[in-house]
């Protein structure tokens, strides 16, 4: 934009566009620079919801802005005041947009993971190659106070030379039976959705590629019921896993009555987001257990449920060295470090004073990154790192699939795709 601002268009406006990084954009946009100038939803009543809203939390903030709408991104990324081109739809639909803002020439961010499969995937990273712009991908945990220290830490020698990673995650996330994720067609499982994060956190921290990869996993507690009601909105049973239809949306009974909002309106199963947990049609796993050789040695070990009790643990990593060991729980924002093989016992707050924002502080500062790549700055991760993490996530399928079957990762499909990503090319 001509007066030094950064336009955004933000296509697909569910939670995560239209609240996560909406709204976030709009707390930091004194600091940032950032205006929201386009949106992007094929529901026409979610884009009215979200219009109105993001114009009011800016407005919070001293600051006036007025999206224009739009059903296509293709039309979108043609508006002449947009900078940044932020995608956010589910990940079946990633593909369009993201090629578009390419081919148009804008900065395009893409929200984690980077596609629902592999043909999507390779598709946008050979875009990227092709017009020769870097892809911003939202692992958030990159952003994570706890995270970034105990990489600075590994990398400053304090545990020695790391060996292994254990990442755990043990959460209360079937709302991916409830939502898109439930179909692998539209999301490419619970898996790709979560541990896609997990992944590139492994391959972050062991700075090489996957050699081996299996697993075991499945389905054990979700498992369809034929009598299942469509959604908990049509539902009056006692459960444990019911959900609002509104996603959070503040609405007095009045409202409700009369008009409802753009979730509760929602009548087929791809944009509901309280479909009965048991309603048949879903063919995601709801935990699995994966084991990963690195070319360069390290080992590492990803275990996770989504049907896992509300508790202060839920997710936690550790890092084994050869003289110590870092123990981070991303709920508590501490590490707890062992060192000089047992000598040294420290325990580190990292919460910041945004830990109690969204994704524990990520978000806000995953919008600063998005100001800096807008200006020209390389992306801390990109398209390539989000094809990797794919790549392990569908070979995680492919191994449950055949019985824990050990998959060599040398010869697995995309192997030819590098995986580190270098800026100064683009």
């Amino acid at each position: 934009m001509q007066d030094g601002t950064i336009g955004v268009g933000i296509v697909g406006l569910g939670f995560r566009g239209g609240n996560n990084l909406g709204r976030r954009m709009a707390e930091a946009a004194s600091e940032t620079g950032l205006r929201v100038v386009a949106l992007c939803d094929e529901r026409s009543d979610r884009l009215a919801e979200v219009q109105a809203d993001l114009r009011d939390a800016f407005e919070e903030e001293g600051v006036t802005i007025s999206p224009r709408g739009y059903a296509d991104a293709a039309q979108l990324v043609e508006d002449p005041e947009l900078d940044l081109v932020v995608v956010t739809t589910p990940q079946c639909v990633h593909r369009e947009p993201a090629l578009a803002g390419l081919e148009a020439g804008k900065r395009v961010y893409v929200d984690k993971p980077l596609a629902h499969d592999m043909a999507d995937a390779r598709a946008i990273c050979e875009a990227m190659t092709t017009h020769r712009k870097p892809i911003l991908l939202g692992f958030t945990r990159r952003y994570e106070v706890p995270w970034r220290k105990a990489y600075d830490l590994v990398q400053d020698g304090v545990i020695g030379d790391l060996h292994m990673v254990l990442l755990r995650d043990v959460i209360p996330f079937h709302s991916y039976f409830h939502r898109w994720h439930r179909r692998m067609e539209w999301s490419g499982g619970a898996l790709n959705d979560k541990s896609s994060h997990h992944f590139d956190v492994m391959n972050w921290f062991s700075g090489s590629r996957a050699r081996t990869l299996s697993a075991v996993g499945g389905r054990r507690v979700f498992h369809a019921k034929p009598d299942a009601p469509a959604r908990c909105l049509e539902c009056d049973q006692e459960c444990p896993y019911r959900v609002g239809p509104t996603r959070g949306r503040k609405l007095t009974q009045e409202q409700m009555d009369i008009e409802g909002d753009s979730w509760t309106r929602a009548t087929d199963e791809f944009h509901r987001v309280d479909n009965c947990v048991y309603l048949p049609g879903a063919d995601i796993k709801d935990h699995a257990i994966m084991q990963v050789a690195y070319e360069n040695g390290i080992v590492g070990s990803l275990f996770v449920s989504f049907f896992g009790p509300r508790s202060d643990d839920q997710e936690t990593m550790e890092l084994v060295g050869t003289k110590g060991r870092i123990l981070l729980n991303r709920h508590r924002g501490e590490l707890d470090i062992v060192s000089d093989y047992g000598k040294s016992h420290e325990l580190i707050d990292c919460k910041s004073e945004e830990f109690g924002s969204s994704h524990f502080g990520a978000d806000l500062e995953l919008v600063r990154e998005m100001a800096r790549f807008a200006g020209g700055a390389s992306p801390l991760v990109s398209a390539p790192e989000g094809f990797e993490a794919t790549r392990m996530v569908m070979a995680t399928h492919a191994s449950i699939a055949a019985g824990g079957t050990t998959i060599d990762m040398t010869a697995y499909d995309g192997a030819d795709v590098p995986s580190r990503f270098d800026s100064a090319e683009m």
